[in-house]
């Protein structure tokens, strides 16, 4: 935590050093051309890839299947532009990244390993839980599910 809080403090000033060089090797107004139009491609990518990706979830969503692979592209792609409207180079460098397809792609990929494994962890935690304190999984709190109506029935067949 204390590593992360230290990268954070410390980006700023990583990225202008990068930018104080840059600026030193090919000009301070290549540089400024560099920064605003990384912005500006940045804005453009979070607009055009943001209605695509909504595009593609609402055409799932009709066919009746759950759109996360879109959702997840989605929120990489605002991330990879938010990136890019930063002023620097690196942050200009991971934002590329991210709205490089096939970089997208593995990093989703990963995240849903990742997203599915904690989700299975939670589910065997709460089993667990319900198994010590004597409960069904499905019970709360040692009462039944609010959705669940309970009666007998008598089948009469002809």
């Amino acid at each position: 935590m204390r590593l992360l809080l230290l990268l954070i403090l410390l980006f700023p000033l990583i990225e202008l050093g990068v930018l104080i060089k840059l600026g030193s090797a090919i000009g301070v107004l290549p540089v400024l051309f560099l920064v605003i139009g990384s912005a500006l491609f940045g804005a453009f990518c979070l607009r055009v890839a943001g209605v695509a990706t909504a595009w593609r979830a609402r055409e799932r969503l009709s066919r009746g299947e759950l759109p996360e692979q879109e959702m997840l592209e989605g929120l990489l792609i605002a991330f990879g532009g938010g990136l890019l409207l930063f002023p620097g180079v690196i942050s200009d460098v991971f934002g590329l990244l991210l709205l490089f397809p096939p970089t997208r792609r593995l990093l989703v990929g990963r995240l849903r390993r990742r997203i599915e494994a904690q989700a299975q962890r939670q589910r065997a935690f709460a089993d667990e839980l319900a198994a010590r304190s004597g409960r069904s999984p499905g019970e709360r709190g040692g009462e039944r599910d609010a959705n669940l109506i309970e009666g007998e029935y008598e089948r009469h067949d002809r």
